[in-house]
């Protein structure tokens, strides 16, 4: 096909023995001092230039080139990022797509941790690198098959509880499909999660609480504490993170919550909610008001996401004041010395030992045995329905149905309804 290039030709005889071959070879183009090959692919045409200069051997090369490309086409093997890394054809063909299990891991996590905080950072990559550890790092992702994934949950599963592994296959989920949206991953990947029954609220009784309070607090702040965690269902975090400048008369404003790693942040929600205060829980507040009067306030930085944060001046309504380092008397107390020293509480109590979160669920439960109206104890609870409250209170909900609908019928009662005395007798009359 053309004569060979001689080092004896001059330049003219060379561009005229490339144009000879040029036009003897279909698909091979001079695009001036280019060579640009043409092809079809996924029933499109391709055109692309080669970055090599116009050289009767570069223009031999270009037509062997061709000759491989249409070869892996019809074999199903052709991968355009590798002929023509730079094209941006390249980017949106699949085989250009091919990457390993850790790479995927990176370019997702890339993207991924700047939605997130730090401490959703840090228990989604303790998931990943689990699930990357057992599935294996250096495996190709269009490799992986569902067989992969079932493996990955029977590891998970042998040695973790079920929420554990719920969480983590979630967390494994969120990566594959994204992988799958960019088309890294070519197959279904996600993996099913294992049944989890809620675990049952275990809170305390009244007359646990009343152990408590009585034999269990030897100081009026855990007094205060425990009274104002059981009557208003704060979560640990939200607890320890109050301000004094949150209280206002019988109306709590639960505006942030500290994390395990001492920082301030906004509420699960992301938003403030009121807290109306039972009697118990403004004595509590009064009491705690009263042994931090004498605090400071400070600028203290609260984030709202990984991006955004806002300073707030607060002063701690809830301090360490039984530490032994006086010098600390007015920080802030922190999730995990509160969640000892209530297992302290219930130990010198003499009552069966529960998590701090119990007390959450004690206002629940409490309440609901008391009719108290649905939306207005998740409101209070910081929940967005009170579809929360029916999933995971719903024994307690059941327990009282009996009780609930006598309750009904005493305020209708007061209302003016009435039961009409109706006999067989008189149905006959009728």
């Amino acid at each position: 096909m053309g004569r060979k290039r001689s080092s004896s030709l001059s330049p003219e005889e060379e561009l005229a023995a490339i144009d000879q071959l040029i036009d003897q070879s279909p698909g091979i183009e001079r695009r001036d001092k280019a060579i640009r090959l043409d092809f079809m692919y996924g029933g499109k045409r391709c055109r692309e230039t080669l970055k090599v200069p116009l050289t009767f051997a570069n223009v031999e090369y270009a037509v062997n080139k061709r000759k491989s490309i249409l070869l892996e086409i019809r074999q199903g093997v052709f991968d355009y990022a590798v002929h023509f890394p730079e094209s941006a054809r390249a980017r949106s063909t699949k085989a250009s797509r091919r990457i390993s299990l850790k790479e995927l891991y990176d370019r997702y996590w890339q993207i991924k941790a700047t939605n997130i905080t730090e401490e959703t950072e840090r228990r989604y990559k303790v998931a990943l690198d689990v699930c990357g550890e057992i599935v294996g790092w250096s495996v190709p992702v269009d490799t992986l098959m569902p067989e992969d994934v079932d493996r990955l949950r029977a590891s998970l599963i042998s040695t973790r509880k079920p929420s554990t592994v719920n969480h983590y296959l979630a967390t494994w989920n969120g990566m594959v499909l994204w992988g799958a949206s960019n088309e890294y991953v070519t197959r279904s990947l996600e993996a099913a999660f294992f049944k989890n029954l809620v675990e049952d609220p275990d809170p305390l009784t009244l007359d646990e609480y009343k152990q408590v309070i009585k034999k269990g607090c030897l100081h009026a702040q855990d007094r205060a504490l425990v009274t104002l965690a059981v009557y208003t269902g704060l979560r640990p975090g939200e607890l320890c993170a109050l301000a004094r400048e949150d209280v206002q008369g019988n109306l709590l404003h639960v505006r942030r919550s500290v994390t395990a790693n001492k920082v301030l942040k906004v509420p699960k929600t992301g938003m403030e909610r009121k807290v109306w205060l039972v009697p118990p829980a403004l004595e509590a507040v009064k009491a705690l008001m009263e042994m931090t009067k004498d605090a400071q306030p400070s600028d203290e930085r609260v984030e709202i996401s990984r991006h955004q944060s806002k300073i707030e001046t607060i002063t701690p309504l809830v301090t360490p004041m039984q530490a032994k380092n006086k010098a600390v008397s007015t920080q802030r107390l922190q999730v995990a010395s509160w969640a000892a020293k209530w297992e302290k509480l219930l130990s010198r109590a003499k009552v069966r030992r529960r998590v701090a979160y119990q007390s959450r669920h004690t206002y629940a439960c409490w309440s609901l045995t008391a009719h108290g109206n649905l939306a207005f104890i998740a409101k209070q609870m910081g929940h967005k329905d009170y579809s929360m409250l029916v999933k995971v209170y719903g024994r307690w909900m059941d327990s009282e149905s009996e009780n609930e609908a006598e309750f009904i019928w005493r305020e209708l009662e007061k209302s003016g309804a009435y039961c009409p005395e109706i006999s067989e007798k008189e149905s006959k009359n009728d």
